[in-house]
C-alpha cells in the first residue's frame, strides 16, 4: 500500500471525511483490521482564508509548495489536495513533487462520464465556479458542459460555506437554498450536479436534488484508494 500525504484543514471538517473514507475503503478491501497508511499537513484554515478573500494567491502557492514538499519528506507515495479551491495552484505543486498528484476534478469527471452525462451543474466556492481553472479542467480535459448558478445564487452559495459549513454549521434554511439553486440549474438543464466544495456534502444528499449529486469528496478519497492500493 502507498502511503498517502493529504494537504487538509482547509476546513478540517471536510479533512476528517478524507480520513473517514480512505480508512473504511482500506478496511473494506484489506479487512476488519486494515487501515489507511498516510501522513497529514494541515493548515490553520483561518490563515488561509484569509489569503483568500484578499486575493493572495501567490502567498497561497508557496505555502501550499511547502506543504506538499513536507509531506514527500514524511514518505508520501501520492499526493491528495482535500478541497477544490486550492487545486488552483495544484499546477505549481505538482511541478514541485516528484511523487503524484490526484487532482480532484479527474475521478470526479470520469465518473460523471461513466453515468453518461455531459452538462453539469457546478456548486462550490466562488473561487472555484468563478475562475478557469476548475470549470476549464472539466470542459478542455473531459468535454463536460459546465453551466454555474447566477450571479446572486453563487453570493449565496459561497456565503452558507464560508459562514457556515467550515464550521460544521448545518442549517434546514441552508439545505433549502441549495435545493432551490440545484433545481434551477436543472431548469438551465444540468443533467447532474457536482458538489464542487469539500464541505457541501455536509448540508445536501441525493434527496435534496432532482439530479444525481456528484460528492467531490467521497470520489476523490476513493480514486486515492484505489491508487494506493495499486502501487
Amino acid at each position: 500500500m502507498r502511503t498517502s500525504g493529504l494537504i487538509g484543514g482547509m476546513s478540517w471538517e471536510s479533512t476528517a471525511e478524507y480520513y473517514r473514507i480512505l480508512n473504511q475503503g482500506v478496511r473494506n478491501r484489506l479487512g476488519p483490521t486494515a487501515s489507511a497508511r498516510c501522513v497529514l499537513w494541515s493548515f490553520n484554515f483561518a490563515e488561509i482564508e484569509d489569503l483568500q478573500h484578499r486575493g493572495d494567491w501567490d502567498g497561497l502557492t508557496t505555502r501550499m509548495v511547502d506543504a506538499a514538499q513536507r509531506l514527500e519528506a514524511c514518505g508520501a507515495e501520492l499526493l491528495l489536495i482535500c478541497t477544490n479551491t486550492m487545486h488552483r495552484m495544484a499546477p505549481a505543486v505538482e511541478a514541485a513533487l516528484r511523487v503524484p498528484l490526484l487532482h480532484i476534478a479527474n475521478p470526479t469527471a470520469e465518473r460523471i462520464k461513466a453515468a453518461g452525462f455531459r452538462k453539469v451543474g457546478l456548486l462550490g466556492t466562488a473561487f472555484t465556479m468563478e475562475h478557469a481553472f476548475y470549470r476549464g479542467r472539466l470542459a478542455e480535459r473531459h468535454s463536460l458542459d459546465v453551466l454555474v448558478p447566477n450571479p446572486d445564487d453563487r453570493a449565496v452559495i459561497h456565503r452558507i460555506i464560508y459562514a457556515e459549513l467550515v464550521s460544521g454549521t448545518v442549517l434546514p434554511a441552508s439545505r433549502e437554498a441549495y435545493r432551490a439553486i440545484m433545481a434551477r440549474l436543472v431548469e438551465d438543464g444540468a443533467e447532474a450536479i457536482i458538489l464542487g466544495c469539500t464541505e457541501i456534502m455536509l448540508l445536501v444528499q441525493a434527496a435534496d436534488s432532482p439530479v444525481p449529486l456528484f460528492d467531490t469528496t467521497a470520489l476523490h478519497a476513493e480514486a486515492a484508494i484505489e491508487m494506493a492500493l495499486a502501487g
